[in-house]
Parts: structure tokens; C-alpha cells; sequence
């Protein structure tokens, strides 16, 4: 697949998922880069808005195996990534995988179950295996692991720790609709959701190839630099406790040349950077407790740093 043919489709998968998420292009267009750049989702917002119909949106665009995991305070780790069985009529044991194992696999409400099983995910998440019975497996590629949560101030939430909120390339929010949009999500599914009619227009195969364009678009080592000024920023700010770590750099680099490519370019400009930094590191970031409301905050934060960093010249 060359340039200009992963271009249009990408522009396929925001179009087919923009026929049931309605007037929220930049939260659509955010969510298929983290899949351009090969990482993971995460999606927050209060309980009603979509981000479970955004989830299975992507995962319907897509021809590939897909798994949706309901987290619950009783789910177990081995109910996430699979357990062995010992067959009778062979008198051996056979491992029955779990739902962890799908190219696109959505876990719903993630902090409302456990960290100990919130934990079978990091695993899976950085190092694209699971192990089970001291046995350790292959995730399938592509791998996307999109994951919906809800405030931590709604009952019945745990939060998610540091190091696997850190394992999320975006994180983003739907927030309410406008009056006008509401009434047309309401009228659309007077006789069927919109969902149900949407199937896959890429394929697991041209998912793989996007992936690839991405890495070889071209990023300077000026806006390198200047990526790695952002995210130091954010380990010397008066109002942070922790600041975003190298793999925050990683992560906003790759997903800078994402946004690229989704843009038809073969290079990175600094207003990639700008309008991504937000959603790549606001929720990298741990703000004192005086200052934490609600799952925006870190990225105004980023957003007054990104206002205050010059860009650098040549």
C-alpha cells in the first residue's frame, strides 16, 4: 500500500464510524490514530454519551477477529486472558484462550473492576502477549485494545494505576451533544441503532500497512527536540506531582506522524505535535490533589505548557 492509497483509508474508517458517532469528528479522528500509530485507546467520559458505541464503531471497521470484555468488581485475570482445561478423552490439558486474544478487543468500564486484574491487561498492552500458567502467548497483529472508564468520582470505580494509564497512546472524551444532535441520535435509533449497519472497510492487512506509512513519515530532529522540551516541562511543573516519562515522547512522536499521514503529509509539523500533545500526555500526568477535577484537568494542564513552549527554529 502506498501513501496516497493509506490516506484514503484512513479517511474510510473515520467516514464508516462517522455514520453512527455524530458531529464529534476530532474525538473520531483522535481514536483512529491511535490505531494508525499501533497503540491503544482510552476513552473517558460519564456514563451515556457513547464511548462504548465509539469502541465498537472502530472494531466494526475493521475485518478482524473482536472481543468485548464487560469489567466488573468479580472479574478475574484468568477470565481475561484464558485458562487450561484438561480434557478427559486426551488426558491432557488444553488452554482455552481468553478474550484478550483478538486483534480489536474492547474492555468496557475497565476501572470498574479490580487493579489485580486491571493488571492482566498491562502485560498484554506493552509487551503484546499474556501469560497464562506460566505459559507466555503471542497476541494476534494487528492488536488494539480500545478501553472505556468512567469518572472516579461515580461509585464503584478503582482507579487505574500510573503505569497502565501510561500504556494508552490517547486518551480522549466524546462530552454531551448539542441539543440539535441529540434530537438526531434519538430519531435515528427509533427503529434500529445505527451500529448495526456499519461493517468492516479495512482489512487486517491494510491495517498492518498504515502502521507501517506511519513509522517512515519524516520528523525532524528540531521537533524531536521539541517534543522532548514538552514533555520535560511537564516534570517541573509547580502544579504536577509526576510528569510524563520517555515513553510520553515516544508516544506523541508516533502519534504526531500519524496525524500526518492522515493529513497526506510524509513529515511532521509542529502544529501536529500542538493538537495531539494534550491527548497523548494529559492523562500521563499526576496533578496535586487540590487540583484534580474530573478527567480534563491534565489536559488543560498540557495545554497551558504547549502555549508557553516556543516552537524551535532552524
Amino acid at each position: 500500500m502506498d501513501r496516497p492509497a493509506a490516506v484514503e483509508a484512513l479517511g474510510r474508517i473515520v467516514r464508516n464510524v462517522e455514520t453512527v458517532i455524530r458531529g464529534k469528528r476530532a474525538v473520531v479522528e483522535a481514536s483512529m490514530l491511535a490505531l494508525a500509530a499501533d497503540g491503544h485507546l482510552l476513552i473517558e467520559d460519564a456514563p451515556g454519551v457513547g464511548k462504548t458505541v465509539l469502541a465498537k464503531s472502530i472494531a466494526r471497521s475493521i475485518e478482524g477477529s473482536f472481543k468485548r470484555i464487560q469489567a466488573t468488581p468479580d472479574l478475574l485475570p484468568s477470565d481475561i486472558t484464558g485458562v487450561a482445561v484438561y480434557k478427559q478423552n486426551t488426558s491432557e490439558f488444553e488452554f482455552i484462550p481468553g478474550p484478550i486474544f483478538a486483534n480489536i478487543v474492547v474492555v468496557d468500564e475497565v476501572n470498574r473492576t479490580t487493579p489485580r486484574t486491571q493488571a492482566a491487561l498491562l502485560e498484554a498492552m506493552e509487551e503484546r502477549q499474556a501469560t497464562a500458567d506460566g505459559v507466555s502467548r503471542r497476541m494476534p497483529s494487528p492488536f488494539f485494545v480500545i478501553a472505556t472508564q468512567n469518572p472516579l468520582e461515580y461509585h464503584g470505580t478503582y482507579p487505574l494505576p500510573e503505569g497502565q494509564l501510561d500504556r494508552f497512546l490517547v486518551a480522549t472524551s466524546i462530552g454531551y451533544p448539542d441539543p440539535a444532535g441529540e434530537a438526531s441520535v434519538v430519531t435515528e435509533q427509533l427503529l434500529e441503532h445505527p451500529i448495526d449497519r456499519i461493517g468492516p472497510v479495512v482489512s487486517l492487512g491494510e491495517v498492518e500497512e498504515i502502521q507501517a506509512r506511519v513509522r517512515e513519515t519524516r520528523i525532524e530532529p528540531l521537533l524531536i527536540d521539541y517534543i522532548v522540551t514538552l514533555v520535560g516541562a511537564t516534570r517541573n511543573h509547580s502544579d504536577l506531582i509526576l510528569g510524563a516519562g520517555p515513553r510520553g515522547s515516544l508516544g506523541l512522536t508516533r502519534a504526531a506522524q500519524a496525524r500526518a499521514l492522515y493529513l497526506g503529509r510524509d513529515y511532521v509539523l509542529p502544529d501536529d505535535i500542538k493538537a495531539l500533545a494534550a491527548m497523548v500526555l494529559g492523562h500521563r500526568i499526576v496533578l496535586k490533589p487540590q487540583l484534580r477535577a474530573g478527567p480534563l484537568a491534565g489536559r488543560r494542564i498540557i495545554s497551558d505548557i504547549v502555549s508557553q513552549v516556543s516552537v524551535p527554529v532552524s
